[in-house]
C-alpha cells in the first residue's frame, strides 16, 4: 500500500491498485469514481469502508489490504466514548492538525500517522518528529505497537 500526495489530493494505494482519494481542500472522499459523502457501510472492489456521523461531521474507517485507515477531518467534536470506539486497531489515522487535534490524536493509538493541513509542521516539531517531506510513503506490513510513525507529505 502506497500513500501519496499531489497537489492537495491525498491518494491511497491498495496493493490491487484500487485508490482512495482525499481532497484536502474540499474534505470529499472517493474510491475511484464513488464519491462518499454519507453515513453508511460500503464496499467496492475489495475496500471495505464504514462512515459515521458524529457531532454532524463524518468519520471514516478502510479496510484495505487487512490494514485500517480512519479519517479524521475535523477537530469541532467532543471526544467521548460513542466516538472514541470506532476508532479500534488504527494502522493509519490521518487527520487535520489544528491545536485541538493533538487531544484528538493522543486518545487514538495509531501506527502511522499522517498529517494534513497548514500547521501540521508545527505539530511534528511539538510532538519531536522533524520529518523531512517526502512525495509518498509505502506501508510496511508490521509495526512496532509501543511506536508511531509519522508521515510529513509533501
Amino acid at each position: 500500500m502506497e500513500i501519496r500526495k499531489k497537489k492537495n489530493i491525498l491518494e491511497i494505494e491498495s496493493d490491487s491498485k484500487w485508490i482512495i482519494y482525499f481532497d484536502e481542500e474540499t474534505k470529499e472522499v472517493k474510491i475511484w469514481d464513488l464519491i462518499v459523502s454519507y453515513p453508511w457501510e460500503y464496499e467496492k472492489s475489495g475496500i471495505l469502508l464504514e462512515v459515521k456521523e458524529y457531532s454532524w461531521e463524518l468519520f471514516y474507517s478502510f479496510a484495505v489490504d487487512s490494514k485500517h485507515i480512519f479519517f479524521v477531518l475535523t477537530d469541532n467534536f467532543e471526544l467521548k466514548e460513542e466516538i472514541v470506539s470506532f476508532f479500534w486497531d488504527v494502522d493509519v489515522l490521518i487527520i487535520v492538525w489544528t491545536k485541538k487535534s493533538v487531544n484528538i490524536f493522543e486518545n487514538i493509538e495509531a501506527r502511522v500517522v499522517v498529517p494534513y493541513w497548514e500547521t501540521k509542521s508545527i505539530f511534528l516539531q511539538t510532538l519531536g518528529q522533524n520529518r523531512e517531506k517526502v512525495s509518498s510513503f509505502k506501508l510496511k506490513w508490521e509495526y512496532s505497537p509501543d511506536n508511531t510513525e509519522f508521515v510529513n507529505l509533501a
